[in-house]
């Protein structure tokens, strides 16, 4: 159902002009065109607050939407042809919407000219690649000069039981009341309920700039659309530029349960925290969730343990049932990264410090043969063997939700996953809890495992 077969939209305030350039690459459907990635991205916008997390059965449902560029001697508006209703009341676009709509245009455009249109960026070498992380943020007006530190990170799953997101709501509030703003990976569960509750703590603090950030990219934002409280959405060309920007941005992390995509994140950061070179630098990480979701915690907590060893277990805690206590220790963090930034003449908006190795910036393409040939072994450092851990995950993540992750599965079958048994047994297990847990898919679902562990 839609609710007008075309409509057309102004923008507001942002990209009222484009050059022909632009406009010819945006609608062209072949080699070079950016048609079908502007199309995915607004879809994923349109359809905000979706259950679905099958980024091919989004598209199909709705295959007859169609976006366009209209260009007049006043600037520019998009055509929308199809577009799903719950975009619109009364005919009218919502507001919301609208600007996220704007802000998709706005890094479709700024992605493909600087990225794969052979732009200034340097992608070559590993400063480059944070430099241009660090561009594609600024030129989305996330990164705030003259601000203290504030932004709060929140990590966790779509698929979670309803006390768990009662729970990220209960956190968000508390986080909301000590003025933090928060920053997810915009789609719906442990994604949307940080920044529900914190809509609640900023509206008692009367609070009426709050930021609500959303951060993702275009292989997943069909699958995980931008839950309705986003204000600020930005699209990164990959997953692992969204990872650094995550780890960039923040100020502090909280991670609540989730699946083999919170699993990724943990991984990420944790490898990334590891170098010797971020022995000294504040990133406070806390693992949190209610009562019932204890065995999860600790189940995490042992693989972690058990595979990155001790050190990597110094660098988070975890606190049980208590929002209240997570807010407050958030807060005491977030003032000794400001000390610190502060002590080191640092930026308060982008973490310049921090070491990211090659091993994490370099996109992780989830194949049958890329999948078989992580190694995955106690002989390596422990830095890399997190980043391969990591590149498992998503391959996972692919398999589960990415398009062309799924018709890889359909044509030859599960991915495999090969190396150290104990690792792998401890890999295993947690894949099982995960599967058991319904972490895996959102709830009344069936899961058929893309990945298959071979010990």
């Amino acid at each position: 159902m839609s609710v007008k077969h075309f409509i057309e939209v102004m923008p507001e305030g942002t990209l009222e002009v484009l050059s022909q350039n632009e406009v010819n690459r945006l609608r062209s459907t072949g080699e070079g065109g950016h048609h079908e990635l502007l199309r995915r991205c607004a879809l994923a916008v349109l359809n905000s607050g979706a259950t679905s997390d099958d980024t091919r059965e989004v598209l199909e449902q709705h295959r007859n939407f169609d976006i366009s560029i209209v260009q007049q001697d006043r600037g520019v508006k998009l055509g929308l042809r199809d577009a799903p209703p719950g975009a619109f009341v009364d005919g009218e676009m919502i507001r919301g919407i609208r600007e996220l709509l704007f802000a998709v245009l706005r890094d479709v455009i700024y992605i493909n000219s600087e990225f794969v249109a052979g732009g200034q960026l340097d992608l070559g070498s590993s400063h480059g690649i944070t430099n241009a992380v660090f561009h594609v943020l600024r030129n989305a007006g996330v990164l705030k000069s003259g601000v203290e530190p504030n932004l709060v990170v929140c990590w966790g799953g779509h698929s979670i039981s309803r006390e768990e997101y009662d729970y990220t709501k209960k956190v968000g509030y508390e986080l909301g009341l000590r003025k933090l703003n928060v920053c997810t990976g915009c789609g719906a569960g442990a994604m949307k309920g940080p920044m529900k509750g914190a809509t609640i703590g900023h509206s008692k603090q009367r609070i009426r700039n709050g930021r609500y950030i959303g951060v993702t990219e275009p292989g997943i934002i069909a699958a995980e659309s931008p839950n309705p409280i986003v204000n600020e959405l930005v699209i990164m060309p990959d997953m692992e530029k969204r990872l650094e920007a995550f780890a960039r941005l923040a100020h502090a992390i909280v991670i609540f349960p989730g699946g083999v995509g919170t699993a990724e994140e943990i991984l990420f950061l944790l490898g990334v925290l590891l170098h010797p070179e971020n022995e000294g630098t504040p990133l406070p990480l806390i693992l949190t969730g209610p009562e019932s979701s204890r065995a999860y915690l600790e189940l995490v907590d042992g693989f972690i343990t058990g595979t990155l060893g001790p050190e990597a277990r110094k660098r988070y805690e975890i606190i049980i049932g208590d929002p209240p206590a997570v807010a407050a220790r958030v807060q005491a963090n977030v003032r000794r990264v400001r000390d610190f930034r502060h002590a080191h003449n640092d930026a308060y908006y982008y973490n310049w410090r921090l070491r990211v190795d090659d091993v994490f910036q370099q996109p992780f393409v989830a194949t049958h043969e890329s999948m078989a040939r992580l190694e995955i072994s106690r002989d390596l450092p422990t830095q890399v063997l997190a980043a391969n851990l990591r590149r498992a995950f998503s391959g996972i993540v692919s398999g589960n939700i990415r398009e062309e992750g799924i018709r890889a599965i359909e044509q030859h079958g599960p991915f495999e996953i090969r190396g150290d048994k104990a690792i792998l047994d401890q890999l295993d297990r947690l894949l099982r809890a995960f599967v058991e847990q319904h972490r895996m898919k959102l709830p009344g679902r069936a899961y058929e495992p893309c990945y298959r562990v071979v010990v």
